[in-house]
């Protein structure tokens, strides 16, 4: 079944919403990991630890970012919500959870 004009644009919306928060979220990170090191050292051991945490919330950013940029595309192509390995329609209420996704539940299983 093929989804309505108002359905797709409403995904296209909620995508861009996501992809808009993972940036903005991101350039904070940036901004955080290049402040400049404390000079007390147990201070600076603490901020490392906290570096690490905040690159790898980046690098989830950017591959939900990735995914998201993927999602788009196969709207503008014309196959959003199909499952990229058997062809079938990715449900609803998948798509509600993660409007990225690109496997239906039997596929991912």
């Amino acid at each position: 079944m093929e989804k309505s004009t108002t359905d797709l644009e409403t995904r296209r919306k909620t995508l861009l919403e996501r992809r808009a928060e993972l940036i903005q979220r991101m350039t904070k990170l940036d901004d955080w990991l290049d402040d400049p090191a404390n000079p007390d050292a147990g201070e600076r051991a603490t901020e490392r630890e906290l570096d690490e945490v905040f690159e790898l919330q980046g690098l989830a950013g950017q591959e939900e970012v990735a995914a998201i940029d993927a999602a788009l595309k196969r709207i503008e192509n014309g196959v959003y919500g199909q499952c990229l390995k058997c062809g079938e329609p990715i449900s609803e209420e998948r798509l509600d959870a993660v409007p990225y996704a690109t496997l239906c539940r039997n596929c991912m299983a």
